[in-house]
């Protein structure tokens, strides 16, 4: 059934995905993908004859409506065989939800945008990083530059690390004004606007297919209604920031416990195929391999609890404060990552070598960490809220 006939289906009488045997393909898919850095359009045509492009768009435009709780299950599975895939798929889910949520964009640009996804599987992701201004959760102003003209603007300037970059339909692109005094926004740009081309830029340890390369952007008109919220530094109202940020832990934490779980899922297996002829026996069955993963099962059970308890509560209109969702974010990752490494240490020469998929899980669950909230900020927002809640005592009641 293709995705267009899925839509049309009440909600309730749609099929589940098949996901016995979706994710094998896809896993299969990503290993090829990992190996030479290409793009795994294949994995995104499978995705969208399943529905799940558009599983947070509103119901209203066909979509599914889904919360963060199904999108994080979602996300969490094709993680396990495709890192890469989930990515994306997790920036699309969480980009279209925002989109639903946002009065930043007209009602029928929000419509069209949607549909896109729902009809056609057209994958949407904000570009916001330079190389001078880095990620700009740390301040500054864009370098890429949005100047007035007649019935909109000319938009220009260079995203790095742009997830997604082949396969997306949509840029909304993070710019300042060139107007006297600078406002900042975002510009939803159709991909296939002229000016606009992507440099294969992205050759990294992990998430090789991701296709996060340069997209630059060269004098790309983009008309009035296309055109976000601008506003002056510092001026106007704050962004609510707890619900991104919570769809952000969740759906990160959500990915990278599911790389951890193959890894989990291939070390056991490895445990019990394998067996030493000092041994006669399978290391399965030497407590210290049992000991070990069960130091694995015990981080991929407390991050399942995390996952699901931000994504319940955030379901339910009572996220955590975005502070909080950084340090869970930073909580869940580093667990992953310590997931894998016991895997890769209990499986010596063999979990790093190219003929085994334990080494793709490793190199891939790395970058966990380097998604924003990176640690420094994490820790800092965590550490400063913890100061501004207690108040310091006089001096005299202080001891040392």
């Amino acid at each position: 059934m293709t995705a267009l006939a899925l839509a049309s289906l009440p909600l309730e009488t749609r099929p589940s995905p098949d996901w016995d045997s979706l994710i094998p393909l896809l896993r299969d898919a990503g290993a090829r993908h990992d190996r030479d850095g290409s793009f795994p359009f294949d994995n995104f045509s499978r995705l969208q004859e399943a529905g799940l492009l558009g599983l947070t768009v509103p119901v209203s435009l066909g979509g599914q409506g889904a919360g963060l709780t199904e999108s994080a299950d979602v996300v969490g599975k094709v993680g396990e065989a495709c890192a890469s895939t989930a990515l994306v798929l997790a920036m699309q889910l969480g980009k279209q939800a925002a989109l639903a949520r946002s009065s930043a964009y007209t009602p029928a640009l929000r419509d069209h945008v949607g549909r896109e996804a729902v009809q056609q599987g057209a994958l949407l992701n904000a570009l916001r990083v330079e190389k001078e201004l880095g990620s700009p959760t740390r301040g500054g102003l864009p370098a890429a530059v949005a100047r007035r003209v007649p019935g909109g603007w000319r938009v220009s300037g260079r995203k790095i690390y742009s997830t997604g970059a082949p396969g997306l339909a949509w840029f909304e692109v993070l710019c300042s004004t060139d107007e006297d005094t600078p406002r900042i926004g975002t510009f939803l740009v159709p991909a296939v606007a002229p000016g606009i081309r992507i440099e294969e830029s992205w050759d990294q340890l992990g998430l090789r297919a991701s296709g996060s390369h340069d997209v630059v952007f060269d004098d790309v008109f983009v008309s009035d209604d296309h055109a976000g919220i601008l506003t002056a530094p510092g001026k106007g109202p704050p962004p609510r920031e707890d619900i991104p940020a919570a769809w952000n832990a969740a759906l990160l934490g959500a990915l990278y416990s599911g790389v951890a779980r193959a890894a989990r899922d291939w070390i056991a297996q490895f445990l019990h195929a394998r067996v030493p002829a000092s041994l006669g026996a399978p290391l399965a069955t030497l407590p210290r391999a049992q000991e070990a993963l069960g130091e694995i099962e015990a981080l991929l059970i407390a991050n399942a609890r995390l996952v699901a308890s931000i994504a319940r509560d955030t379901d339910a209109g009572t996220p955590p404060s975005s502070v909080e969702s950084g340090a869970l974010k930073l909580t869940l990752t580093r667990a992953a990552v310590e997931a894998v490494r016991i895997a890769t240490t209990l499986a010596g020469n063999h979990g790093f070598s190219r003929h085994n998929p334990l080494e793709r899980h490793w190199r891939d669950v790395q970058c966990g960490l380097v998604h924003v909230p990176q640690t420094d900020s994490a820790c800092i927002g965590a550490g400063r809220a913890r100061l501004a809640a207690t108040p310091p005592r006089p001096a005299r009641e202080v001891t040392p």
